[in-house]
């Protein structure tokens, strides 16, 4: 038997045919496919199903993304922040309330002992409340530890400034003025910046829980789009108005687009309410009741030093201080309304309601009444008569200390108002993402469903 082989032109063998690859059978199947009616219907149905579960998933993963963030707003970066605004508090009323009790001298009373022990357990208990959730190398845990560190060295010079001044030493003056300098150049500034870290962590859960999720919006329109196509197609080549299959998965990709886009609307009104409801309003009066503080320290501080600190124009370093304060907290001048740029004036704006405005109003009454009886006091001090104004800023005949109480307990009764109305339109805007991440997921399987089942019964027809 012979046998042929073939030759190439040029006199060799011919190369054998390449295998095709199972990639390249499957375009094949795919073409051949695609140019048969069934064909193409099985690529729409799975192209529609496809389309509605991407729709779904993103969808429910960017609502649970959101209402994490909204989560975070009401139970970690809000409660954190008005944690850290408490550690600002109990620093400067301690550094107050100490100086107030070296000017009442040997006779420091157990009230006021109670008081600054107390706010120094409040701002350990807080700092390490706060360690808890803030890892160390954060801008917040530096803070933490900063103010750990400093906390002890600022109790043991005050300690020392009580024992001199029971023992009627002078260097107690000295103690008290060196304990404050670090108060005013380290604890209080951490503290500060520990706030500022807070209210920067707060502010960022409020831009993630009210961004858009443009992501699922534009996923369901092209799926919505999709669908459309798909019955105008079914109608121009059957006739038939609906396909059952394709106007039920139509119906629930709608459902979700509306679902998911009014949801969200609410979610950011009440989120936006909270912000200008209460959280603007929280950060403006903890400021204030700390500006009252550092006010009142400086008044003490004042009769303390007796003029031994100066600024650098000769004035009284600590008068020039709370000076300064009361023109923060309600603008320049000893009458009438606050200025718009103040603390209480920025309150007074943002207070919503009669019952947000009413402890403010008072709180300004109360400093016009205090920066009157410290003009008393500064009168005295100035003729020489360093009792008389002792009297009039410890004393109990309309004490200047009197005015200072009721003004920071007006400003308590404001910022729980305004804690009460922030929590509300938070929860407000945290409900209406409730059961959308889970909705969209099931309603999305549905609408696949009857995608499927919709082509599905097209293609019967073929059988």
């Amino acid at each position: 038997m012979s046998v042929q082989v073939s030759a190439s032109p040029g006199g060799g063998s011919a190369p054998a045919p390449r295998r095709r690859t199972a990639w390249a059978d499957g375009l094949d199947e795919l073409r051949a496919a695609a140019v048969t009616e069934p064909g193409r219907l099985r690529m729409i149905g799975a192209v529609l199903a496809l389309l509605v579960l991407v729709f779904g998933t993103a969808t429910a993963w960017q609502v649970a993304d959101r209402a994490a963030a909204a989560d975070d707003v009401v139970g970690r970066s809000q409660p954190l922040s008005a944690d850290a605004a408490r550690i600002y508090r109990s620093l400067a009323d301690a550094d107050t309330t100490a100086a107030g009790g070296f000017l009442a001298g040997g006779e420091e009373s157990r009230a006021t002992r109670e008081r600054y022990d107390h706010d120094l357990a409040t701002a350990a208990r807080l700092l390490v409340r706060a360690s808890a959730g803030t890892p160390e190398s954060d801008r917040a845990g530096q803070q933490i530890a900063r103010l750990n560190s400093a906390l002890p060295q600022y109790a043991g010079l005050i300690e020392t400034a009580r024992t001199d001044n029971r023992q009627g030493l002078p260097l107690g003056g000295a103690y008290l003025r060196y304990a404050n300098g670090q108060m005013r150049g380290e604890l209080l500034p951490a503290a500060r910046a520990l706030y500022d870290a807070e209210n920067d962590r707060l502010a960022a859960d409020y831009d993630a829980a009210k961004t858009w999720p443009w992501g699922a919006l534009v996923a369901g329109a092209a799926a919505l789009g999709a669908l459309a196509w798909a019955q105008r197609r079914h109608y121009r080549r059957t006739n038939r108005v609906f396909n059952r299959g394709l106007v039920a998965a139509t119906a629930a990709t709608l459902t979700v687009l509306v679902w998911l886009a009014a949801g969200h609307a609410l979610a950011r009104s009440g989120l936006s309410a909270s912000y200008d409801r209460g959280a603007r309003s929280l950060r403006v009066l903890n400021e204030a009741r700390i500006d009252a503080l550092q006010a009142r320290g400086d008044e003490n501080l004042t009769l303390v030093a007796r003029g031994a600190v100066l600024t650098p124009d000769q004035k009284d370093f600590y008068e020039v201080g709370f000076r300064k304060g009361m023109t923060d907290l309600a603008g320049p001048g000893t009458r009438g309304a606050a200025s718009s740029g103040s603390r209480l004036g920025t309150a007074l704006a943002l207070a919503d309601d009669e019952a947000g405005r009413r402890p403010v109003r008072e709180a300004l009454a109360r400093i016009r009444q205090w920066q009157a009886r410290h003009a008393q006091a500064r009168a005295a001090d100035d003729k020489g008569d360093y009792q008389q104004a002792l009297a009039r800023v410890i004393g109990d005949d309309r004490p200047t200390r009197e005015s200072f109480d009721r003004v920071d307990t007006a400003l308590g009764q404001a910022l729980a108002h305004e804690q009460q109305e922030f929590r509300s339109a938070a929860d407000g805007g945290r409900a209406a993402l409730g059961g959308l991440a889970v909705g969209a997921g099931v309603l999305a399987v549905l609408g696949a469903v009857g995608a499927v089942l919709g082509i599905a019964r097209r293609l019967s027809e073929y059988r």
